[in-house]
């Protein structure tokens, strides 16, 4: 199966956001250290269950995504098209992370999937 293993939320005020989620929750957030805007939540210790994700600007996406892990993004892109899904982005390689690219299902929700770097 894949599974899902990183979330995004979109915010207006990444400051504000930070402070909402730190007080509320005790999240970890730090910022990435990537190309663009971006910062890491950490939702609670390793070996927890649950999953880590990110707040991003809403530049770069107005819904919360989840992000799935593939084996092959390229036989995932096709599987996607082929059961009334389509690719929303192009595919994106994020030095360091992998191969990534967001698709829409057949109910209109965006989701990403990603193969990971080896």
């Amino acid at each position: 199966m894949n599974r899902i293993v990183h979330f995004e939320i979109p915010v207006d005020n990444p400051e504000r956001a930070i402070k909402f989620y730190e007080d509320v929750f005790g999240w970890e957030i730090t910022k990435w250290d990537g190309p663009f805007d971006y910062w890491l939540i950490k939702t609670g210790e390793e070996g927890e269950p649950g999953i880590d994700g990110a707040l991003m600007t809403k530049e770069m996406g107005q819904m919360i995504r989840n992000t799935i892990v593939v084996d092959s993004f390229d036989d995932f892109s096709k599987k996607i098209q082929k059961n009334g899904g389509k690719m929303v982005t192009d595919k994106m390689s994020i030095p360091e992370i992998g191969i990534m690219g967001a698709f829409q299902d057949t109910e209109g929700n965006v989701s990403i999937i990603m193969q990971p770097m080896m």
